[in-house]
């Protein structure tokens, strides 16, 4: 996975350079833009029952699948611009929530961290 992490990331990078977008490409660019994508996959599924939100149409599971892609993106491109290694951050934040959540309180609960 990793490979294939670095091949879209270079992709990436190309694709940003040959449109000439790198200076807007900021950190607070970057987040600005992915909120504005999060709120794009939100709102697909706004007003959707939750056993609606399960049982997505061939149409709206492609939306969503844009999306998701269009968030992963932006941060891939916020991890290169902050030299962040996405994978070890990822790893080390789910090590930080297994302290956080430990099983014997968390299992079966919904509760925040701080109400455990």
């Amino acid at each position: 996975m990793a490979a294939d992490l670095d091949h879209i990331q270079q992709k990436l990078k190309q694709f940003a350079h040959e449109r000439q977008w790198d200076n807007y490409h900021s950190p607070k660019n970057i987040a600005m833009a992915l909120t504005v994508e999060a709120a794009e996959l939100q709102e697909i599924f706004q007003w959707m029952t939750e056993e609606e939100s399960l049982r997505l149409n061939t149409q709206k599971l492609q939306a969503v699948k844009h999306e998701i892609a269009d968030v992963f993106l932006y941060l891939l491109t916020i991890s290169r611009v902050l030299d962040i290694d996405i994978l070890k951050a990822a790893t080390e934040k789910l090590a930080l929530n297994e302290i956080k959540y430990p099983l014997d309180k968390a299992r079966g609960n919904a509760k925040k961290y701080t109400e455990l």
